[in-house]
C-alpha cells in the first residue's frame, strides 16, 4: 500500500531560520511529516528577506529552502504569542530550533519548559559549536563551521591559502544530520513514550564530514594538507578534471582511477585515449609510478578530453568502465532531461514568483512518495493550523490580529 508520505501523521514545529534549520525540517517535510513555520508578523523568517532580489517578495533563498511547509505568524515576543506555541506544543511531535545561541532561552522556549507541557516532544536545536564548550555562545555560519570543523584546511591548492567548499557543507550537513537525530528520536519514543533532545554543531558535523583526513593524519603523523584534485596519501594518478572543448569555466571532466591489482581501469583508459603502446610503459606501470609521473599522465589525458565535450568525454570514459564525471553547471543539472524525470529537478508553479525549477528530495522511498509544493507565503495557514490544531474561533484569530500577536 502506498502511503503520502513515511512520516504522515507527525507535527513539527520549526522556528528555524536561513539555511542549517530549514533544510532539516524540509527535509522532515519532504518525508511527509507537517511541518508548521512559526513567523513573525509582518516580516516572517529572516530567510524570505535576505538577499531578496525584489523588494516585498519573498527571495529565491527561502523558496528553494522551505517547500512543502506550511506557515503561521505569531509573535512569540508576547505573552499571548507565546501561550498559542505552547498550545501547539501539547500535540506536536517534533520542535526545531536554530537561533542565535541564548535567543531561543530568552523567548522561553528551552527544552525543559517544553517538556513539561509534553513528555513526548522531541526537542532539536542547530549551533554552531557544542553547547558545553568554551565557543557555546559564539555566533556562527556555514564558513564558520568550515573554517572550525577541518573542512578548509584541507580545500585549496597545496601552496594556496585554505578555501571554504562551494557547496554549505557545514549548513546543509547539520541540518541533515539534525533530521537523522529526530527520526531516531521518534523511533526511540515508539519504545519508550518519551522524547528526547536532539543537540547538532556544525563544528561537530564538519568534524565527521572530514574523517578520512584523519587517515592521513594517523599514517603521516602530521596534520592533513591541502592537496587540491590529487590523492597523495592514495598515491592515485589519474585524479584531476581536464579541459573539453569548447574551452568555458565548466568545460572539465573528472576522470579517476582506482588502484585495483593490475590496473584495469588505467588499461581500459589508455584504450580509449588511443594510447595502449603505453600499457608496459615503466612510467605507468604501477599506481605509485603512475602518481610520480602524474603530470605526464594529466597532459595525456587532457589531450584527449580536449577533443571531446564534457558530456562525450563522461559517456565514453563511463561505458568504457573508466570513472569519470563531467563538471555540471547550476545551468546543465536544471536543463538535464534525466534529472528532471528523476525530479531532482522540479518546477514548481509559485503563487508570486511564478514558474520556478528548483532542486527537489535527494532520498527515495518505495513505498511512500511526496511531491514538492512551493513554499509557503508568510501566515498562508494560520486559519487552519489555529482552527484545527489549537482549537481557536475566527472571533478569537480576528482578535490576535487586531493585537498583532499573529
Amino acid at each position: 500500500m502506498l502511503r503520502k508520505g513515511a512520516l504522515e501523521g507527525v507535527v513539527v514545529l520549526d522556528l528555524t531560520q536561513f539555511e542549517s534549520g530549514t533544510v532539516c525540517t524540509q527535509t522532515l517535510a519532504w518525508l511527509g511529516a507537517t511541518v508548521i513555520k512559526l513567523e513573525r508578523p509582518g516580516t516572517g523568517e529572516q530567510g524570505r528577506g535576505s538577499s531578496a532580489d525584489k523588494l516585498g517578495e519573498d527571495s529565491y533563498g527561502f523558496i528553494v529552502l522551505n517547500s512543502n511547509k506550511k506557515s503561521v505568524t505569531v509573535d512569540v515576543k508576547k505573552q499571548e504569542g507565546r501561550e498559542l506555541v505552547y498550545k501547539m506544543v501539547e500535540t506536536a511531535d517534533v520542535f526545531v530550533e536554530n537561533f542565535s545561541p541564548g535567543v531561543i532561552e530568552r523567548l522561553g522556549f528551552d527544552y525543559e519548559t517544553l517538556r513539561e507541557r509534553n513528555k513526548g516532544i522531541i526537542y532539536a536545536k542547530i549551533k554552531g559549536f557544542g553547547q558545553d564548550g568554551p565557543y557555546a555562545d559564539f555566533p556562527a555560519f556555514d564558513a564558520i563551521g568550515q573554517a572550525t570543523g577541518g573542512v578548509m584546511s584541507i580545500t585549496g591548492e597545496e601552496d594556496g591559502p585554505p578555501l571554504h567548499a562551494g557547496c554549505n557543507l557545514a549548513d546543509s550537513g547539520a541540518g541533515y544530520h539534525c533530521a537523522i537525530g529526530i527520526l531516531a528520536a521518534l523511533y526511540s519514543r515508539t519504545q519508550t513514550g518519551l522524547g528526547q533532545k536532539v543537540e547538532v554543531a556544525m563544528q561537530d558535523v564538519m568534524i565527521n564530514f572530514s574523517r578520512s583526513a584523519w587517515t592521513r593524519q594517523l599514517i603521516t603523523d602530521r596534520e592533513a594538507p591541502r592537496v587540491g584534485n590529487s590523492m597523495p596519501m592514495a598515491g592515485v594518478a589519474p585524479c584531476n578534471v581536464y579541459p573539453c572543448k569548447p574551452g568555458g569555466k565548466n568545460d572539465y571532466v573528472f576522470v579517476y582511477t582506482s588502484r585495483w591489482p593490475g590496473s584495469p581501469q588505467w588499461k581500459r583508459l589508455l584504450n580509449v585515449i588511443g594510447r595502449n603502446d603505453l600499457e608496459e610503459d615503466e612510467r605507468f606501470l604501477t599506481p605509485e609510478s603512475r602518481y610520480e609521473n602524474r603530470e605526464v599522465v594529466d597532459g595525456l589525458i587532457s589531450e584527449w578530453s580536449r577533443t571531446k565535450t564534457k558530456q562525450e568525454a563522461m559517456e565514453i570514459l563511463g561505458k568504457a568502465g573508466v570513472p569519470a564525471g563531467a563538471v555540471l553547471s547550476t545551468t546543465d543539472i536544471t536543463n538535464d532531461p534525466y534529472l528532471r524525470k528523476r525530479k531532482m529537478i522540479v518546477r514548481i508553479d509559485h503563487p508570486t514568483r511564478g514558474e520556478l525549477d528548483i532542486p527537489g528530495n535527494s532520498i527515495r522511498l518505495s513505498d511512500s512518495q511526496i511531491e514538492v509544493e512551493p513554499a509557503p507565503l508568510l501566515g498562508e495557514h494560520v486559519e487552519e493550523i489555529y482552527v484545527d490544531m489549537v482549537g481557536l474561533s475566527q472571533e478569537e484569530i480576528e482578535d490576535l490580529r487586531s493585537k498583532g500577536v499573529i
